[in-house]
């Protein structure tokens, strides 16, 4: 069966047909790293990470590049707050670092690069350069917006019309504009205390300067526009024209419809053949979002409920179907990978017993090993569908229990393909810790455990006015090795 997938740009089903039968040139929109890494971030990173495995499953070489943005007006408001520093450089630095430690701890394979805008900003104004040559972009009080009446097919991924499109950008910027529409490139000077504050925490002393970094350019010191970034980010580390570009499904517009015009508006060329876009996660009727204050971090959750599981969870809806979280949905995964986990192990403790035996052969399991096998493979050739690819291992799973609660002597064989199933699906393509030592998350559940009582203790050490003691504390769960952050309302930790 061969590889197809859901091509928003098109809005149809299509056989996925990279430039280069070898290679696939993959893009994924990363953060804005202004905050702790949430469900929501995670359910993207954990798709692309099994379209990446799903690919070099199928014998790809697959160059994935994630971006990290790391000039935004949300970090500026963030500069001065305890911890993250006081400069836009720091506040980022910090989050990134928060962002890669969460990436390790959900076990997603490694992209080939990470590239960050403060990295980028010469080919970013070359980039822009190239536009305002072409006629694609105009200067105007320092700042360069695209010009979206120069570019016939714009609006054509979010399918709307020009003249229908609001004014992009902050009402500041209208009078300086050709079109409402029109977005900006390059922006002139650092961000004003207005832009930063609409995004400061409550509680906090409103900034009264302007701050931000700045660079030169040929239009006069400024910072990049948001949307050009990944495009000069994308051609920088993979191609102008590549195969895949995925994103959230909120990126539609006007994030992605801009960066298709900039890009092949400076290039000619088409800038991805495939757009896959992850739909949101939501609590309650609202997709979770940092600035709705209504998520569950990434550190927390698989804290509570380990990495496995939260995997689990992330991946029994399909990547372009909107998920629901909920702690019961939660609690559900934990029980669904124990019993997967605990079914390997088992697997593995019966073909390594002196009850498996060479000549008994188990008819059932070896047919349920190699129908596991096709049906996972179909599910994801269609379109990635790993909410189906799941309930195939699942399926494996039964005929396993099955054969060892009935059988005295075991089928070594049958057992075998069973333990190289899992390893290889499970384990190789949804990247769930098979077989690993902590699979069950037994210990790690004990030592978060601990872990809570002693920052309990501490709280009603802070409550009682007791400072010493909840600074022993932090400093003794520091010396081994567990860092406790103090952040708004709640206390948070990592190993």
């Amino acid at each position: 069966m061969t590889l197809t997938v859901t091509n928003s740009l098109s809005g149809e089903r299509e056989p996925f047909d990279p430039r280069d039968p070898e290679n696939v040139l993959l893009y994924y929109c990363g953060l804005t790293v202004s905050d702790l890494p949430h469900l929501g971030h995670a359910r993207s990173w954990v798709h692309v990470d099994v379209m990446h495995r799903w690919l070099e499953h199928a014998g790809y070489g697959v160059r994935h590049v994630e971006n990290f943005t790391d000039v935004n007006e949300k970090i500026v408001a963030r500069i001065g707050e305890d911890a993250y520093g006081g400069s836009e450089a720091a506040v980022a630095r910090h989050f990134i670092a928060a962002v890669i430690e969460d990436m390790r701890s959900l076990n997603l394979k490694r992209a080939e690069v990470y590239p960050r805008v403060s990295e980028h900003v010469p080919e970013i104004v070359a980039l822009i350069e190239r536009l305002i040559d072409a006629g694609h972009a105009y200067e105007s009080n320092g700042s360069v917006y695209f010009d979206v009446g120069s570019f016939p097919d714009y609006g054509k991924l979010s399918n709307q019309r020009v003249e229908e499109i609001e004014s992009q950008g902050d009402p500041d910027e209208r009078s300086e504009k050709r079109h409402p529409a029109d977005f900006a490139l390059w922006k002139a000077g650092p961000v004003t205390p207005a832009d930063a504050n609409e995004h400061r925490h409550e509680g906090l002393e409103p900034l009264t300067e302007p701050a931000g970094q700045t660079w030169d350019s040929p239009w006069g010191e400024g910072r990049p526009g948001w949307h050009i970034e990944c495009s000069a980010m994308s051609m920088t580390h993979l191609d102008e024209h590549i195969d895949v570009h995925v994103g959230g499904q909120d990126l539609v517009f006007p994030h992605h419809e801009n960066e298709i015009a900039q890009s092949e508006a400076a290039t000619g060329e088409r800038f991805a053949d495939y757009w896959l876009h992850v739909a949101l996660l939501e609590t309650g009727d609202e997709k979770m979002s940092s600035s709705l204050q209504n998520y569950f971090t990434v550190r927390n959750a698989v804290a509570e409920f380990g990495a496995d599981a939260v995997r689990t969870f992330l991946l029994s809806t399909t990547y372009d179907q909107r998920q629901a979280y909920t702690e019961e949905a939660l609690h559900e995964a934990v029980e669904r990978w124990n019993r997967l986990a605990r079914t390997y192990d088992r697997a593995v403790d019966a073909a390594d017993s002196p009850d498996a035996r060479t000549k008994v052969e188990d008819d059932g399991l070896r047919e349920a090993v190699e129908t596991a096998r096709t049906e996972f493979g179909e599910a994801m050739d269609d379109d990635f569908n790993t909410r189906e690819a799941l309930s195939s291992l699942f399926d494996l799973a039964t005929a396993v229990n099955r054969h060892v609660d009935d059988h005295e002597a075991y089928d070594y064989q049958g057992l075998r393909r069973a333990i190289e199933a899992f390893e290889a699906l499970a384990g190789d393509v949804m990247g769930l810790g098979i077989g690993t030592a902590d699979a069950s998350g037994g210990s790690v559940e004990i030592v978060d455990g601990l872990i809570d009582l002693v920052l309990d203790v501490r709280d009603q050490a802070r409550e009682s006015g007791d400072y010493d003691r909840a600074d022993e504390l932090r400093a003794a769960l520091a010396d081994l090795g567990v860092e406790v952050e103090d952040e708004g309302e709640g206390t948070t930790y990592r190993y």
